[in-house]
C-alpha cells in the first residue's frame, strides 16, 4: 500500500487505529493540545466567535461546527465562556461536533452534558445540513494520511511492503495527481528532498464549503506557506510521531499506538478554499492570534483577583511565547459570502500575503 493508505489504517483503523482509543489524548497520553494547557485558549476563540456573528448581522442562528475535538475540552470552554460572558450570543448557539469514534464521542457528551441543548453530534460531513457560521477546527488537518515523496531521478512515491516480516518501503514513480499538486504550486526539489504531499485537504475543503452557506473556516494547526514547507531546509520533510509525549521519526513502529502527523501546507488550504468559494482573510501565528484578541483583558477579567494568578499567567504563557506552539501553531480564517469582514484576531500581523 501507499504510505497515505498505511498512515490512513494506523491512525483510523476502527479496532486497532490510534484515534478511536480515548487513552492517548492529554496530559496523560501521548500528546495535548492547546486547551489541555488553559481554558483561556477556549475563551479567546469564543470572543473570536461572537466578532463572527457580530460580522455577520448577528443572525438569531449561529452554528460552530468542530472538526476532530478530542476529548471536548475546547467546546466545554467556549460554550462555558460564552454562557457566563456573552448571553446573548450564546442564546443563538448550536455547537456541533464531527466525530467518528463511538469511544471519544461518549466521553465528549459525559464532558459536555450541561450543555444537552446546545450540543449535537454527527459521524461525518455528509451527515451535516447546510449552516450559517463557523466551521472549527484545531490540529485536525495535521492528522490527515499524506503521501510521502521523495526525489530521485523523478519524483518517487512511497509504498510500505512486508519483506520476511518487517515492513519495509518501496518507491514507485508517482501518480499523476502528486505530479500536479507539484506543477499546481510551482515545486521543485532537488534530489534526494523527501516531504509530503495532503492531497486529502482538498475534497475537505470542498466538502466544508458545501455545507457552508455563509460565515468562515477557522483552522489552527502546525503549518507553513509553500515556500516554507518545501524550502532546502526541510529537505526530510515534516512527518513526526508522538508516543508517551516522546518525538520521534519512525512511523513503522507502535503502529496503532502512536501519532503520526504532517504539517499543513497552508498555501494549498488558500488556494483551494478560493476555488471552493472560501475567501483567506488572516493568516497569523497563534500568539499574534490570541494577543490581538486581546488576552491581556481576558487574563484581568478571568484571573486578576485570583489567589493562583500567578500559577496561571505561567500557563498561558505557554500558549503565546515564540519557540512553542504559539509559535508553531498558525490560525487561517477563510469567509464565504458577499461581506467584507475584518477580524480583531488578525489585526496585529495578518500574514495572508505570504501565502
Amino acid at each position: 500500500m501507499n504510505f497515505e493508505a498505511f498512515m490512513e489504517t494506523a491512525l483510523y483503523h476502527p479496532e486497532h487505529g490510534y484515534y478511536t482509543s480515548i487513552s492517548n489524548i492529554g496530559k496523560k497520553g501521548d500528546f495535548y493540545t492547546s486547551p489541555h494547557l488553559h481554558p483561556i485558549f477556549g475563551a479567546m476563540l469564543s470572543r473570536q466567535l461572537q466578532e463572527m456573528w457580530r460580522e455577520l448581522g448577528t443572525p438569531p442562528a449561529f452554528h460552530i461546527v468542530e472538526m476532530g475535538a478530542g476529548m471536548g475540552y475546547l467546546a466545554k470552554d467556549i460554550l462555558g465562556y460564552l454562557k457566563g460572558q456573552a448571553k446573548d450570543f450564546f442564546d443563538c448557539i448550536q455547537y456541533t461536533i464531527v466525530e467518528i469514534s463511538p469511544a471519544l464521542k461518549a466521553e465528549q457528551q459525559r464532558l459536555l452534558k450541561e450543555f444537552n441543548d446546545k450540543t449535537c453530534w454527527v459521524s461525518g460531513m455528509k451527515e451535516l445540513s447546510v449552516v450559517s457560521g463557523c466551521f472549527l477546527t484545531n490540529e485536525l488537518l495535521d492528522a490527515f494520511p499524506v503521501k510521502m515523496v521523495e526525489m530521485d531521478d523523478e519524483l518517487m512515491e512511497v509504498y510500505v511492503t512486508v519483506d520476511n516480516g518487517e515492513l519495509k518501503e518501496l518507491k514507485l514513480p508517482c501518480s499523476k495527481e502528486v505530479k500536479e499538486y507539484f506543477k499546481e504550486f510551482s515545486i521543485a526539489l532537488p534530489k534526494g528532498f523527501r516531504t509530503e504531499v495532503n492531497l486529502k485537504v482538498h475534497k475537505w475543503i470542498r466538502d466544508v464549503s458545501e455545507r457552508l452557506k455563509e460565515g468562515f473556516l477557522l483552522t489552527i494547526d502546525y503549518g507553513y506557506s509553500t515556500a516554507d514547507y518545501y524550502s532546502e531546509e526541510r529537505n526530510k520533510g515534516s512527518l513526526l510521531c508522538y508516543y508517551k509525549h516522546r518525538i520521534n521519526e519512525d512511523p513503522y513502529q507502535n503502529i496503532g499506538i502512536q501519532d503520526i502527523t504532517a504539517h499543513v501546507n497552508f498555501s494549498s488550504l488558500k488556494r483551494w478554499g478560493e476555488d471552493a468559494g472560501l475567501k483567506a482573510i488572516g493568516f497569523c501565528s497563534q500568539g499574534t492570534f490570541l494577543v490581538s484578541l486581546g488576552i491581556d483583558e481576558v487574563i484581568a477579567e478571568l484571573y486578576e483577583d485570583s489567589a493562583q494568578y500567578a500559577s496561571e499567567i505561567a500557563k498561558i504563557k505557554g500558549l503565546i511565547i515564540p519557540g512553542g506552539i504559539g509559535e508553531t501553531h498558525k490560525v487561517m480564517c477563510q469567509y464565504k459570502g458577499n461581506r467584507n469582514p475584518a477580524l480583531r484576531g488578525f489585526s496585529l500581523r495578518n500574514q495572508k500575503k505570504v501565502l
